[in-house]
């Protein structure tokens, strides 16, 4: 292979590198209004009214509108139909109760800071206790509210549903999970071991640095032209079309480049912008500030998570035992289901009893954050499994190795995972002199920790053309988003099935009136799912091209080849046509050839695993309870690596974002429900210096329909990070931290104040 398995710069990156690339919040259209929210001031009230009107009185402000001047589709209770503006009910502090639509950006922030919301305060429902308390007031007046479309869209476990016996939930639970085999009570009491531990998780943001942003214009003949940062234009498409009440082929969503999603930008504020245009018959411009980003946004959830975990001397993993709680917020999702099933599906044991709730609190609908739930989970088992491993005294990664889950082992869910690479991942950590040579780093006084994370990958059918263009070169027609350098990746797999320069070939992502349909970019599915449409569309197109050549050359096919951009016979060099001159004849009048146009199409329902195992080394101070990472692996199955510079930079960017949950990240908010911290000047992020060079090791065990064996890549990366830092602390300390963040007040506040280390 020539293209596909090697380092190529990613074709968009000249126009954001140059800044010239264009935005969703960069585009102005004629008679465009600029849209400002009013946020709730209460964590819970009854809007009694909203005085617009000093606000209508601020030059350039053309309207202010409720839920109640909306035209969108109300759901069973009269409740706005999956938008985020309040509807006579506040439900968190912040939450979008009008929008102000103004001539300019400066009347429209004037005209909201001058309404009126006059509301009656109601009981707040902010803890997770709380949320499970039966006597506890709901949180929603017309019942709970969940839901697990884009959660499905994430990984396939989530599309299953679970289907175990139903237990009588508080009124502010929307949904629970119950897993179990085997005998628990036996299994502990057969363990030589037994640990348990309550971890808990705050709140944290996807910390893109693009707000949410989307721009609705009126076309000409009426139908809507959405402009946004969307992970999943075709889903946003079929979300506006069913909340304005308008036919699905009206309403046309051009998904504009993302800068940065991480799982927030499927669809939060699209249907609301339309219903907006809609109502004024203008368009309508809105872009989040990042205060409105945090406070009405739809961030990772807060959970809690008591595990209990029994072994034996000889290694043995004898029961496991899991209660958890995620706050889904007031009317979004949890991906409780999902982290569950992988809390309990990475290492063999004969007895398991997992309980999982999702309950709705008067906070911001949660949402999903780069492999959601995954990362809580984890943190919960591997933080079980290293304390195990402490206690009986064994080493953590042959333990691991020793119990790790291979193709045909059974998840908590009953479903088999297929060939993965885990503990191909677990041996390669073991062969590193990181590990090998570990107590030379411990002699320093610092910690060494291991931890595990992997992602049952997500499914969805997806189509892709390939044409031949006028110039001879090709274009690749997509419906996905593209994030990360995907688009280069198709590009890549296109080129090598064509037998040319990748520079002859370009990737579109079109709209969703003239694009293939592809699925929301997320899940770590999207390589997995197109690349395969991509590489079947890119072979049907080399076929004609081949077809046309061996009827003007007259020689038979299989004695053709692509080479240089002419298309010859093998080893007579002056029997060839060009590709432009081949592309003319397929394209000229009274043309005999049918233009080159090939389409692959996928339907992939079999998972491609993706499994990461981290290392991590630190030094914590003993006087503050600072930790510094000092080394960082990070060994990945990645299937095949399309494009290993991509690949590399997807595990690098997880892994900050890793450290992040794991150091610094979490949003806080007081008793009452209001926001502490929603700004980055407050809301902590990991700073460039923070972040220690990471080493990458690329495992690769092919998946058996990904185009090259490839899988994704981008969720197990951003998984193992909190319990390895968690790991090396209680290696370099002795503590066990099970709060997340582990900020340095918490890491001191669990060595009892001030103490030496080795290092002083």
């Amino acid at each position: 292979m020539n293209v596909v398995g090697v380092s190529q710069k990613r074709q968009d990156s000249p126009r954001k590198l140059t800044g010239i690339e264009k935005f969703a919040g960069d585009l102005r259209f004629p008679g465009m209004l600029f849209a400002r929210p009013v946020g709730s001031p209460s964590s819970h009230a009854q809007i009694d009214s909203i005085d617009a009107s000093a606000a209508l009185e601020i030059p350039g402000v053309v309207a202010v509108l409720t839920a109640d001047d909306l035209p969108i589709a109300r759901d069973a209770n009269g409740n706005p139909y999956k938008t985020p503006i309040a509807q006579g009910e506040a439900l968190w502090a912040g939450q979008i109760v009008a929008l102000v639509l103004a001539e300019t950006e400066a009347a429209a922030e004037d005209g909201a800071l001058a309404v009126v919301v006059n509301d009656s305060p109601l009981p707040v429902v902010t803890s997770l206790s709380q949320a499970m308390d039966f006597s506890a007031p709901p949180v929603r007046a017309h019942g709970t509210a969940g839901g697990d479309d884009e959660a499905s869209m994430h990984n396939a476990d989530a599309a299953a549903k679970d289907e175990s016996e139903k237990e009588t939930l508080p009124p502010n639970a929307t949904g629970s999970t119950h897993f179990k085999r085997g005998d628990v009570a036996a299994g502990f009491a057969a363990a030589d071991e037994i640990v348990e531990l309550a971890i808990y998780s705050d709140t944290v943001h996807q910390g893109y640095l693009e707000p949410q942003a989307c721009v609705v214009n009126i076309g000409p003949l009426g139908d809507l032209e959405v402009y946004t940062s969307t992970q999943a234009s075709f889903y946003c498409r079929t979300r506006v079309a069913e909340t304005v009440g308008y036919p699905v082929h009206k309403v046309k969503v051009t998904p504009m480049p993302v800068g940065g999603g991480f799982g927030g930008k499927f669809v939060l504020i699209e249907p609301m912008v339309a219903a907006a245009a809609v109502a004024v018959n203008r368009p309508v411009h809105l872009v989040y500030t990042r205060m409105e980003d945090f406070v009405a946004g739809n961030p990772a959830p807060e959970c809690e998570i008591s595990i209990k975990l029994g072994g034996k001397k000889d290694g043995t993993i004898t029961a496991l035992e899991v209660r958890s709680v995620f706050d889904s917020g007031a009317i979004g999702s949890a991906p409780m289901e999902i982290g569950m099933i992988l809390l309990g599906g990475y290492y063999r044991t004969d007895n398991l009893d997992i309980r999982g709730y999702a309950v709705n609190t008067h906070k911001a609908g949660g949402g999903a954050y780069r492999a959601p739930g995954a990362q809580q989970g984890s943190f919960a088992i591997e933080s079980a499994v290293d304390e195990l491993c402490a206690r009986l005294g064994l080493d953590p990664v042959d333990f691991r190795i020793k119990n790790c889950v291979i193709e045909g082992d059974m998840r908590p869910n009953g479903r088999p995972w297929p060939e993965i690479g885990l503990k191909q991942a677990l041996e390669a950590l073991r062969e590193h002199p990181a590990w090998a040579n570990r107590a030379e780093s411990q002699k320093a006084g610092r910690g060494v920790g291991v931890a595990i994370g992997g992602w049952p990958g997500g499914v969805e059918p997806a189509t892709a053309v390939c044409r031949l263009d006028a110039d001879g070169t090709f274009t690749i027609v997509l419906g996905s988003s593209d994030l990360t350098g995907g688009n280069t990746a198709f590009a890549q797999i296109a080129a090598e099935a064509l037998d040319i320069p990748l520079n002859k070939v370009a990737v579109t992502t079109g709209d969703t009136s003239a694009a293939p349909f592809a699925g929301g970019t997320g899940g770590s599915k999207i390589t997995y799912t197109v690349g395969p449409a991509v590489l079947k569309a890119a072979e049907e197109a080399r076929q004609q091209v081949l077809s046309i050549a061996s009827d003007h050359l007259e020689a038979a096919v299989e004695d053709l080849e692509i080479a240089d951009g002419v298309v010859r016979v093998k080893g007579v060099p002056d029997a060839s046509i060009s590709l432009k001159q081949l592309a003319s004849m397929s394209m000229q009048v009274a043309g005999k050839y049918e233009p080159v146009y090939g389409k692959g199409s996928t339907a992939i329902t079999d998972t491609a695993p993706g499994f990461a195992v981290h290392l991590v080394e630190a030094q914590v101070d003993g006087d503050t309870g600072a930790v510094e990472l000092t080394r960082y692996v990070a060994v990945q199955d990645v299937g095949f690596a399309i494009n290993p510079a991509l690949v590399d930079g997807q595990i690098r960017g997880a892994v900050a974002q890793g450290i992040g949950w794991a150091l610094y990240e979490g949003l806080v908010f007081d008793a009452d429900g209001q926001p502490l911290n929603p700004t980055f000047m407050d809301y902590a992020l990991p700073k460039a210096e923070y972040v220690p060079y990471i080493e990458t090791v690329f495992v690769e065990v092919p998946s058996v329909h990904g185009a090259h064996g490839s899988k994704g890549v981008g969720e197990p990366p951003a998984i193992p990070g909190p319990a390895a830092v968690a790991n090396a602390i209680r290696s370099a300390t002795g503590a066990r931290i099970t709060k997340l963040p582990m900020t340095a007040s918490v890491v001191l506040d669990a060595l009892g104040g001030p103490v030496a280390t080795a290092a002083d």
